[in-house]
């Protein structure tokens, strides 16, 4: 997944829901509300900037780019790179465009929000310098892997529109949208089962913000879900321990992958002494690992079917010991009572 190339010091955007007291609210235009004198050029240099993304047209878009953004273009090179050859045969549509309008902000001031249409959806920039600013969402559909891009703009003093940020991921994952992994998130929470609700809550939100750092009314109710569907065994910011046939794991991380095609879970533990001499056996390395997979599907057996398959791996530091992926259907749950 591409990630974001921004002007560093400048155009740092950041996810809001509600105004700071040190905010300064800005005035956003919707393409609804445009003349069309307004949103044509707009739409017209997001579609040409897209253009030569499909190209891998890198020095044509680096002269499109605000001269503060283009002295360092690495970012959005190696973005442009990797995205072209997913889009180049992709029918590219405008989804929405935003005129953002800070040209009477005052220079320094920490924050500038902007509250677009309604429903409200805001967007949130951190020490923007005063100036005229857009935000086009861009679908490149009708290929294997559909995407979805975001491209800041900035005018320039010729007004011109140019390039200020560029931001672009899936819109599937796993031949599914967003809204099919809300709607499961919420029937596997209704089943209180959690680990499965917390992973297609949190890949729902993925694949439905085109921006980590836009909020709409539709968007906070998801991410609110996902906040309150959290288990309490899931290892996020220490380890976890979790029993398996007579032995105790800590789990480091918990994470999902589709490495090898199919939506695994990705498990991380950090073996003890003892654990780690026993990696150093090939057969006594796999009944350890497969003791881990079957211990988290006693625990959470919904996993078996919100999930194609587990890999896990045994870390030591930042070297992988050894590591292991199976289909669910290769793992017995361990019907023994399992530690929470």
């Amino acid at each position: 997944m591409s990630r974001l190339s921004w002007i560093r010091s400048a155009l740092s955007l950041a996810a809001a829901v509600a105004l700071s007291q040190a905010a300064w609210a800005a005035n956003c235009i919707t393409q609804g509300q445009m003349t069309p004198a307004d949103r044509n050029p707009l739409v017209d240099a997001a579609r040409s900037m897209m253009l030569k993304v499909q190209n891998n047209d890198q020095q044509g878009l680096k002269a499109s780019t605000l001269p503060a953004v283009a002295a360092d273009f690495s970012g959005i090179a190696n973005s442009v790179q990797s995205l072209a050859p997913l889009v180049n045969a992709a029918t590219i549509t405008v989804d929405a465009v935003y005129d953002l309008d800070a040209s009477t902000d005052q220079p320094g001031a920490p924050n500038t929000q902007f509250f677009c249409g309604s429903p409200v959806v805001v967007i949130n920039f951190n020490n923007l310098p005063p100036g005229k600013y857009a935000l086009a969402l861009l679908h490149a559909t009708g290929v294997k892997d559909p995407q979805q891009v975001s491209l800041i703009l900035a005018q320039s003093p010729a007004k011109q529109w140019m390039l200020a940020g560029f931001y672009a991921k899936p819109m599937t994952e796993n031949g599914h949208d967003g809204l099919w992994y809300w709607v499961s998130a919420r029937k596997y929470a209704e089943s209180n089962a959690k680990w499965a609700a917390w992973f297609y809550y949190r890949l729902a939100t993925d694949l439905l913000a085109p921006l980590d750092n836009l909020s709409s009314p539709n968007l906070e109710k998801l991410r609110t879900e996902w906040n309150n569907a959290k288990p309490d065994n899931l290892p996020t910011d220490k380890p976890v321990p979790l029993n398996a046939n007579g032995a105790t794991f800590q789990l480091a991380a918990v994470d999902t992958t589709t490495q090898f095609g199919g939506l695994d879970l990705d498990v991380h533990y950090t073996p003890d002494p003892t654990q780690s001499a026993q990696l150093r056996d090939p057969p006594a390395a796999r009944k350890q690992v497969v003791d881990i997979m079957s211990a988290l599907l006693a625990q959470h057996p919904e996993l078996h079917n919100a999930f194609h398959g587990m890999w896990v791996h045994a870390d030591q530091g930042n070297v992988s010991l050894f590591a292991l992926e199976l289909p669910m259907d290769q793992i017995a749950a361990n019907a023994a009572p399992v530690a929470r």
